[in-house]
């Protein structure tokens, strides 16, 4: 029991698959803006940072059995949560070839 609560993973499974598909049709409904899917991964980010700021810091252990229960299930569940952003090389590599060199060049130099 948690501040009250009875933690049930059924329900707390069955919540996240309910997020994960508002996300997946929020993708489908941006696919093809660019705009649109920057903001979408940007609003991910902001969540991602508000429950980690919030509500997970606020719920750290005070004990070191429960630190070294948190932290094995760290391990042992895939790591520590993390959103990585697209790096500059990766995101060029997607440009077409003459839009890449146009940046190297400078679009608007004059040619001699």
């Amino acid at each position: 029991m948690k501040n009250g609560r009875i933690f049930e993973p059924e329900k707390l499974f069955g919540k996240l698959q309910d997020i994960a598909t508002e996300v997946h049709n929020a993708v489908l409904f941006c696919q093809g803006d660019t705009i649109a899917l920057l903001a979408l991964l940007r609003q991910l980010e902001q969540l991602h940072r508000e429950i980690r700021d919030g509500a997970f810091q606020e719920s750290l252990p005070n004990n070191r059995q429960a630190l070294y229960s948190l932290l094995k299930d760290i391990e042992s569940e895939g790591g520590w949560p993390y959103i990585e952003r697209m790096k500059l090389q990766e995101f060029l590599t997607n440009l077409p070839q003459e839009v890449a060199q146009q940046e190297e060049w400078g679009s608007d130099r004059i040619s001699e």
